[in-house]
């Protein structure tokens, strides 16, 4: 049983407060060692929160978030710094000096989110928690789950009216517009990469039409679309015209397994392309769904009985077949042309939504880290267990799905807490 009151054992710095990055902090501090969460966005949870649901339970992100929020509120071991990026790393296992730069939220710890600020404001940014599929006022809460719970003025706006405005709407001195960049140094024994990944840009795949065409959106997109807080309210539509689509195409390995894109299998697409079949059916019993793939990959036995459970649909068809092209009718439709791996036929079927199931790129390989790291040519970091000190978790190790990010978090808090022990 740990002992809440010990005094503390050692310092770690997590980079990063995705599921990767709660869950080895959580894990570390209810160890009895103090940790520190550095986190580039104005709110922790990552990329699950972006989620409509996540397997295995596919339960909303509600589910695991707020549970882990709780635990960090009332866990003192834990300190987050929000709006941060690490700038610098000097030392070696046991003794890093770590610069921090923390760019103003505008917006102090008096905030109560009642969002007057939002209303006083008349600016519009774009919602990139949304992926940019509706906007946000320039005085916003990044998304309603947000830890912490504060509002974030856009840079955009200072200096202007409106952000007079926000400031004047807080009846509770919130709004603080002088704030400025600011550098801390934190003195860490460990430090744990929980970095995360991105979504590969769709518009590097020209044949694809992404960019191109209205209805044509990512896996990412449809998550956002699905989820109650998204930008359609949960409402599955057509970008064109906001009617629900009767036919729905999903292609698989949008940009992963090619050597033009990313080399490797992004693990999670299959599964991700699945789970949306369920989203669909849910709200249109009627729609025709195809899967344009190469190969379908369900690791596990639950994951092979829920795809083995989605192919009894007689609505849903799988065409195994890489996708060569995906462009418009001059009727609005989409057509998706691919050549049947089985049969040797060209395929061209029509379509009113197209999901490219794009891959996962590694924040690293985008924002290189400012510390002594091994890379794979793609950007992943390779933990270097010799050298120990320094570990990446999660999907900035390797692309891997919430349950094997949580299991491999886990694995490098107790590589931390070695390196604490050693020291």
């Amino acid at each position: 049983m740990t002992d809440n009151n010990a005094a503390p054992k050692g310092h770690i710095m997590v980079v990063g407060g995705g599921i990767s990055g709660l869950t080895t902090a959580l894990e570390a501090a209810e160890a009895g060692f103090e940790v520190t969460i550095v986190e580039k966005l104005p709110s922790l949870g990552g990329r699950v929160a972006q989620l409509n649901k996540y397997f295995p339970k596919l339960c909303p992100p509600t589910c695991g978030l707020e549970i882990n929020f709780r635990r960090i509120k009332d866990n003192p071991r834990i300190h987050v710094l929000t709006m941060a990026k690490v700038t610098r790393v000097d030392g070696g296992p046991g003794g890093y000096q770590a610069e921090i730069t923390i760019s103003p939220r505008y917006v102090n710890e008096k905030c109560t989110c009642c969002g007057e600020c939002a209303k006083a404001v008349k600016s519009e940014i774009e919602n990139s928690f949304n992926f940019g599929m509706d906007k946000t006022t320039a005085a916003y809460l990044p998304h309603e789950m947000a830890f912490p719970q504060r509002f974030v003025i856009s840079p955009r706006i200072i200096g202007t009216e409106d952000a007079t405005r926000a400031r004047e709407a807080c009846k509770y001195g919130a709004v603080d517009l002088a704030m400025e960049p600011k550098k801390v140094n934190l003195s860490v024994g460990s430090i744990v990469w929980a970095t995360g990944w991105e979504p590969y840009d769709a518009r590097k795949m020209d044949n694809l039409g992404f960019g191109q065409y209205d209805n044509i959106i990512t896996n990412m997109m449809m998550e956002r679309m699905a989820s109650k807080n998204g930008p359609t309210q949960g409402k599955i539509v057509k970008p064109s015209d906001g009617q629900a689509p009767k036919s729905v195409a999903f292609v698989q390995c949008a940009g992963s397994r090619d050597q033009n894109h990313l080399p490797y299998c992004s693990y999670i697409c299959c599964m991700a392309s699945l789970k949306q079949t369920t989203y669909l059916r849910e709200q249109n019993p009627d729609a025709k769904i195809y899967v344009f793939y190469i190969d379908l990959r369900a690791p596990g036995n639950r994951y092979e009985q829920f795809y083995k459970t989605i192919k009894q649909d007689p609505n849903t068809f799988f065409i195994k077949g890489k996708v060569a092209e995906v462009s418009e009718t001059p009727t609005g439709e989409i057509t998706v042309v691919a050549e049947n791996a089985v049969t040797g036929e060209k395929v061209r079927q029509n379509v009113d939504l197209v999901v490219l199931a794009t891959g996962m790129q590694p924040t690293a390989s985008l924002e290189r880290l400012p510390a002594d790291l091994k890379f794979t040519d793609e950007g992943f970091i390779v933990n270097d267990y010799a050298k120990g000190g320094m570990f990446a978790a999660g999907c900035a190790a390797k692309p891997a799905d919430v349950v094997s990010s949580n299991q491999n978090a886990t694995g490098m808090a107790l590589k931390a807490i070695q390196t604490l022990v050693k020291s």
